[in-house]
């Protein structure tokens, strides 16, 4: 995939003072076959040709108010600019919004001019009955999310398991030295799409000196997120990590600055956002893992423009899963992680006509 100028300026003005370079790695893909035996099989993918007609796809997001997301929209933007094909998005404005977002992929399968539908589901199964629907009329692929097979013709993400696993793994395996129990906070993210999040988080743990001292569910807004933090933090003073979605460690970093616990409580997200890198070349955050938003959503839009024009491609694949830490920075392509600094949520994209003959 080519990288970005931009995004490798905004990670040389993240990274100043601590010696990380701009990264040149590809991230690898994870092909998962529909019966796979065995691991995934591990290759890089081919950019997926141009276009051969101006293709109309319709993508649906949980939302686009954090830096995860607005980085998938920004891979599927890039994409699609890539291989002259015509983009809509709508976005649910929150992972309750299960009505909200129905009615969004009827909207979207209600238009003579789409031709796909991608959707990254507020609800694994919710949409399920809606999608298999549509699918009779058009390709429905996935994004991201973890949904129900059903309708699904094709699908681009990893396993949040492995997501949640990462994040404890890592936190074992950096526990300061000492037999005493390690109470942690802990912050899944919203219920209906984190539960394979929380499962991979306590498997990594299990067996270790980490005790969860409270879970706290929620929407992935910036101020939920705090209002957890704080909540959690009164109620159980004795914790020595924050441990959870992007959003919760974005704002626990303020939360602890303010406290003055920077020194006794530490942060690990299970996901990398620009201020969660920030926050890891700071000093301020442990770490995270990557699933590489900005590659999906150029992914996705590969994976919908290979399915119309009939060739073969993957059906299930995603990045591999990275950790991202101060010791990992300069061996990371970042830029398909995070969008560039100066990137609006965009909400259309045409490609433009020809210019007329003369």
């Amino acid at each position: 995939m080519p990288r970005l100028l931009t995004a490798a300026a905004a990670l040389a003005a993240i990274c100043a003072g601590t010696g990380a370079a701009r990264a040149a790695d590809p991230p690898a893909l994870a092909i998962r076959d529909a019966a796979p035996v065995g691991a995934p099989r591990i290759v890089r993918h081919s950019p997926t040709r141009p276009a051969t007609r101006r293709w109309t796809l319709c993508a649906v997001f949980p939302h686009i108010k954090d830096a995860y997301w607005l980085g998938v929209n920004f891979g599927m933007i890039e994409e699609a600019r890539r291989l002259g094909v015509e983009i809509r998005f709508r976005e649910a404005a929150g992972y309750p919004n299960l009505d909200i977002q129905a009615e969004q992929v009827r909207a979207c399968a209600a238009s003579p001019e789409v031709d796909a539908l991608i959707v990254g589901a507020v609800s694994r199964d919710g949409l399920s009955p809606l999608l298999e629907d549509i699918a009779r009329r058009m390709p429905v692929l996935a994004t991201v999310n973890a949904i129900d097979d059903r309708g699904i013709a094709a699908r681009v993400g990893v396993n949040w398991y492995e997501m949640g696993r990462a994040a404890g793994d890592y936190l074992v395996a950096h526990l300061p030295p000492s037999r005493e129990p390690v109470p942690v906070a802990w912050f899944p993210g919203p219920r209906s799409v984190s539960a394979v999040v929380d499962e991979g988080f306590r498997d990594a743990i299990a067996g270790s000196r980490v005790r969860v001292a409270t879970t706290a569910w929620g929407d992935t807004g910036k101020s939920i997120q705090r209002n957890l933090v704080q909540a959690a933090l009164d109620a159980h003073p004795e914790v020595r990590y924050l441990v959870g979605n992007g959003l919760m460690a974005e704002a626990a970093v303020s939360v602890l600055r303010e406290r003055e616990l920077q020194q006794r409580v530490s942060i690990l997200s299970t996901y990398l956002t620009p201020a969660v890198l920030r926050g890891i070349a700071r000093g301020r955050i442990l770490a995270a893992p990557t699933d590489f938003p900005v590659l999906q959503g150029r992914l996705s839009v590969g994976q919908a423009v290979d399915l119309l024009e009939k060739r073969p491609f993957p059906r299930d694949f995603g990045p591999v899963i990275r950790i991202v830490d101060p010791a990992s920075l300069k061996h990371i392509a970042v830029d398909e992680s995070i969008p560039p600094s100066g990137f609006v949520p965009t909400f259309l994209y045409k490609p433009q006509l020809p210019p007329a003959k003369q």
